[in-house]
């Protein structure tokens, strides 16, 4: 699915009117419809329901809305946001057409005549769409301040009224939306976390764009999906052997810190390699031994050559002393092929940025958002954070999984969302497993991109998977470790 700028989706919309054909004006009743279906499905019938409205075409599709549950014996009054201007040809129509049915329609033209709202009331947010590029201020921003102070039975068609959708908002005076009721596709402003105390559960709409104009459209930012995936896992053939699936090094774990070289090691195999070995310190090779038979280990210490393996991860658990970055700089000036870089590894590098040109092409770092900012520099807002992760992409031949509730993969300038994956992933060790998956599918010859969307996926579905035994607060990431092979039956079936 593609994230569409404000542009675009002005664009799709004007497409659809083209080559339909239909007449904005029957769209925008499209919409409309769409969105009184939803809230009749969703019992609002015994609420008092409060519409405001600016003058664009979003409040078009307030009054639009307001007609049509009229019709169905709702209890509804409309108040338009008053600035002067005439507002669009199609919010005039649909003006015209709501005095033949209400006598409730008021217009605030000063902070008086903004009216008293109930607890109970059922508030319906029209004011500002998807259109949106500044700030709301004076007699807007009190409205929003006021509906916000009311009820937490809100609405917002299309974005809550003063969030843009491809900027950040942060500062803002917000809409805070219980619902939110977007058409056709998601917007990139549902996918960040400076705004999810204002968007409210989303549900999109489909209000039957042409799907034309996305197969030729060009966006930065996109959402993985289930096809995507799918199409791309590689069957496992029946006269195959361990040496069919690669051989990863997975240089993790220190002192008090070998749970992370377990749990990458453990995600690794789970995910697929045919062998792996742990570069730890000596003293620490028995705790690998005991605890994960299958893996084998290496000497740290010892002078060692990486070339013969498939693949190399580095970073989990293993501290930032001078041992660690002596590791470090001896991996990333001896191996040449694709790797994964994560944690200690990324801290080490954010101390000495040169090492980012000795990073080989193709491969994978995964920072969280405090990690990437000591790579890059503090970001403003998250909008900042991901525009950087872009503009590294296009600066480096590596891929960067930037970490989130919907992580980030950024390659070559494009972005890629991820969308599975819960809030009991939001604990030590997840990052961890993440590292071993995605260490396993480089070992196994996937693509760099394609390893870093599957492993992400899967990653998160495995989380989504395992809530099946656990809850949110529950889960460890040895749940999500154990839930690997459903994630890849599930993909499957």
């Amino acid at each position: 699915m593609l994230l569409l700028s404000a542009h675009q989706i002005q664009q799709w919309d004007a497409f659809t009117i083209l080559h339909e054909p239909i007449e904005s004006i029957d769209l925008m009743e499209r919409a409309a419809q769409c969105c009184v279906d939803w809230i009749s499905e969703n019992d609002f019938l015994d609420h008092k329901i409060k519409i405001f409205c600016g003058k664009g075409n979003n409040g078009g599709d307030g009054l639009a809305i307001a007609r049509l549950l009229i019709n169905k014996n709702y209890d509804v009054a409309v108040y338009i946001l008053e600035f002067g201007a005439r507002g669009t040809n199609d919010f005039q129509i649909n003006l015209h057409l709501l005095h033949q049915l209400t006598t409730e329609i008021y217009f605030i033209q000063s902070s008086e005549f903004i009216p008293a709202i109930e607890k109970a009331d059922v508030v319906i947010d029209a004011l500002y769409g998807s259109g949106l590029n500044r700030p709301l201020q004076l007699l807007s921003k009190e409205i929003v301040e006021h509906i916000n102070q009311s009820t937490k039975n809100i609405i917002s068609i299309d974005v809550p009224s003063g969030m843009s959708i491809d900027k950040s908002s942060k500062g803002n005076t917000i809409v805070h939306a219980k619902h939110t009721l977007t058409f056709q596709s998601l917007k990139l402003c549902f996918l960040v976390a400076e705004n999810a105390d204002y968007f409210g559960e989303v549900h999109v709409l489909d209000i039957r764009l042409i799907q034309q104009f996305i197969q030729s459209t060009e966006t930065v930012f996109e959402i993985i999906s289930l096809e995507q995936i799918v199409s791309q896992i590689k069957p496992r053939k029946d006269f195959t052997h361990k040496g069919n699936y690669g051989h990863a090094l997975l240089v993790t774990g220190n002192k008090g810190k070998m749970g992370a070289a377990l749990l990458t090691a453990k995600a690794c195999l789970r995910t697929g390699a045919g062998l792996v070995t742990v570069n730890i310190p000596e003293q620490d090779q028995s705790t690998i031994n005991s605890f994960l038979p299958e893996a084998m280990t290496m000497n740290r210490d010892d002078e060692n050559s990486f070339d013969y393996f498939s693949t190399i991860g580095i970073g989990p658990g293993l501290g930032t002393n001078n041992d660690a970055q002596k590791i470090v700089l001896q991996v990333l000036q001896q191996y040449k092929k694709p790797m994964v870089i994560d944690a200690d590894a990324l801290n080490i590098i954010s101390e000495n940025k040169k090492l980012l040109e000795l990073i080989p092409e193709g491969s994978i770092i995964s920072p969280h958002p405090k990690e990437f900012e000591r790579l890059v520099g503090v970001c403003e807002n998250e909008f900042e954070r991901l525009n950087k992760a872009i503009e590294l992409s296009n600066q480096y031949p590596f891929i960067i999984i930037l970490k989130g509730h919907y992580t980030l993969i950024a390659a070559n300038g494009k972005g890629y969302f991820n969308t599975t994956g819960n809030a009991g992933l939001a604990k030590a060790g997840s990052g961890d497993v993440l590292t071993g998956m995605i260490s396993s599918l480089l070992s196994q010859n996937y693509e760099s991109l394609q390893a870093a969307k599957i492993a992400v996926y899967l990653h998160g579905l495995a989380a989504d998977l395992a809530l099946e035994n656990q809850s949110t607060e529950s889960l460890l990431a040895t749940d999500v470790i154990d839930a690997i092979g459903k994630a890849f039956n599930f993909l499957r079936d």
